[in-house]
């Protein structure tokens, strides 16, 4: 395996622009559950509600927020996923833009959703952002798939591919490789269990910001069958895989076609998620 230098935050955080069209078909999208949790949480419906959906990529969360009867309006910084959105979604709003720097007004909306994206930006400028867009009242939520690591076959997935990125970029000792995203896998030397990893992503949310606002999150745990080809190309769209080189990424995806059929002789598998959800409300 060729060792690569350790990659920027700001490469990772592009990486899927090349990638756009493989995300948008093998990412996983939410459970309804979810939406009625944010609603809980929040104490006001999604439906009618102005949503600003930050970090909208290709639109996996955008169109179930819409769905779901919100006015909303998408916040999106890549070139190439912004394109793959348009194309997908030409009926719903758009804009360029950071979670850093929104270029939305004061005061202007009811939810700030981020689905798998808050962690690409900074909380030291993003929370206040969020708070300065959000009118009084209105709730900022946050969420992520991540993997199920209390199911055997995840855990020991998540085990080879930490494993994987640690002899690639063996001066990174316990690197977050994926958890960055979502789904799940490492905080240093702990793979043990998906409690960990929600913990982990809870404690990271608001590190940096100007100071932890008043919030509230659950977990809710859902799951979905799919093709192994469709399983192993939501592992390739992940930044660590796309910023790693194709060669080394199939080499291992190819293996783990192999394990996966074991588990799977059908050839169909049982993702299983936790997706943390976390909703601050702005006073």
């Amino acid at each position: 395996m060729t060792t690569h230098p350790r990659f920027s935050h700001t490469t990772r955080a592009h990486s899927f622009n090349t990638a756009a069209a493989q995300y948008a078909a093998n990412r996983p999208s939410y459970p309804p559950a979810l939406f009625t949790t944010i609603e809980d949480l929040a104490a006001r419906p999604l439906k009618g509600a102005k949503v600003v959906d930050v970090g909208a990529g290709t639109g996996i969360s955008t169109t179930l927020l819409h769905a779901r009867g919100a006015d909303v309006i998408a916040v999106e910084p890549g070139e190439g996923m912004a394109a793959e959105f348009r194309r997908a979604h030409p009926d719903i709003p758009l804009v360029r833009g950071t979670g850093d720097t929104l270029p939305l007004a004061t005061a202007s909306a009811d939810f700030l959703t981020y689905a798998q994206s808050w962690h690409w930006t900074n909380p030291a400028h993003s929370l206040p952002e969020a708070f300065r867009v959000l009118r009084p009242g209105g709730a900022l939520a946050l969420w992520w798939n991540t993997s199920a690591l209390d199911v055997p076959w995840i855990a020991a997935q998540a085990q080879r591919i930490d494993q994987y990125f640690e002899d690639a970029h063996p001066t990174e000792e316990g690197a977050a490789t994926k958890t960055e995203e979502g789904t799940a896998t490492k905080t240093p030397k702990d793979t043990e269990s998906s409690r960990r990893a929600v913990g982990f992503l809870t404690e990271r949310a608001f590190k940096g910001a100007p100071e932890t606002p008043p919030h509230t999150q659950r977990v809710v745990r859902w799951s979905r069958h799919v093709p192994v080809d469709t399983h192993l190309a939501n592992i390739g769209s992940h930044s660590a895989f796309l910023i790693q080189g194709k060669e080394d990424t199939d080499a291992f995806l190819a293996e783990e076609r192999t394990r996966l059929l074991e588990t799977f002789p059908d050839g169909r598998v049982e993702e299983v998620y936790d997706v943390l959800v976390i909703v601050a409300t702005r006073s």
